[in-house]
């Protein structure tokens, strides 16, 4: 990294998921703007796709119903069993939402993924929270706090030490770890894509010698192959957040504990 003591590289850091409020305010950020833009293609896109079906489908439709039926099958039904369909919107649209969200760090013009943010994976946390929480009350009503607090066959003069450790697990647990798994591999492939492309092009114009602008080249050469691994990961990562949802829903609507 010989170029890189000169003085005139810096290396990609925290200081790029931080953004400058727009329109002269503090709030308005670059992410909230994506997240916003996410929300309404999303609710575009499937309204649109709801209304304009037809018995011969055609590519859109085939594509829509392809992505329907994944989630429904493989998420819905499989997880939450014969009551999945009051949530199948629910996972639908939180799939759809976080994939866009996660791919905006590969799209032109947009070029950051939205949950890198970690605010952005705590909101998602929050509906999923409270989501599952209600599901357990809708249908267990106030028995959903023994159902989730004190598991069956343990015996009372334990539950001063399991209780808190349901608990912990129930609702602190459970959306800490789902933040922080979405955030962190967000965070990280966005982090590792802007390293090669930032330190490939400082290497390919402004290093001296044959051998350092060939590597500058390989590296920005690899970060499109990273790009599209990240697009991977993203959409691996939109369809756990998604898994785990239904696993949480399924584990409050559940008869046993």
């Amino acid at each position: 990294m010989i170029p890189m003591e000169g003085g005139g590289y810096t290396a990609p850091g925290i200081e790029d998921f931080q953004f400058t409020g727009l329109f002269g305010t503090d709030w308005i950020t670059k992410p909230m703007v994506q997240a916003v833009i996410a929300a309404i293609i999303v609710i575009v896109v499937w309204v649109v796709a709801a209304r304009r079906l037809r018995v011969v489908p055609t590519k859109g439709q085939y594509l829509m119903e392809l992505l329907y039926e994944f989630i429904r099958n493989s998420v819905g039904r499989d997880i939450l069993g014969p009551g999945f369909r009051p949530y199948l919107g629910l996972l639908v649209g939180l799939f759809t939402y976080l994939l866009l969200n996660n791919w905006f760090g590969e799209f032109f013009l947009f070029m950051f993924p939205t949950m890198s943010n970690i605010g952005y994976s705590w909101g998602a946390v929050v509906l999923v929270l409270f989501i599952y929480v209600w599901a357990g009350f809708r249908k267990h009503g106030i028995g959903y706090l023994r159902k989730a607090l004190i598991p069956e066959g343990v015996p009372w003069y334990l539950y001063i030490i399991i209780i808190p450790v349901e608990f912990l697990s129930a609702f602190i647990t459970r959306p800490l770890t789902l933040g922080v798994r979405l955030f962190a591999n967000m965070f990280a492939g966005h982090l590792a894509v802007v390293v090669f492309v930032v330190g490939g092009s400082y290497l390919l114009t402004q290093a001296d010698g044959i051998v350092l602008k060939v590597g500058g080249g390989v590296a920005l050469l690899f970060s499109i192959l990273f790009m599209l691994f990240e697009m991977f990961i993203g959409a691996l990562q939109a369809y756990i957040f998604t898994i785990l949802t239904a696993q949480y829903i399924s584990s409050s609507i559940s008869e046993s504990h």
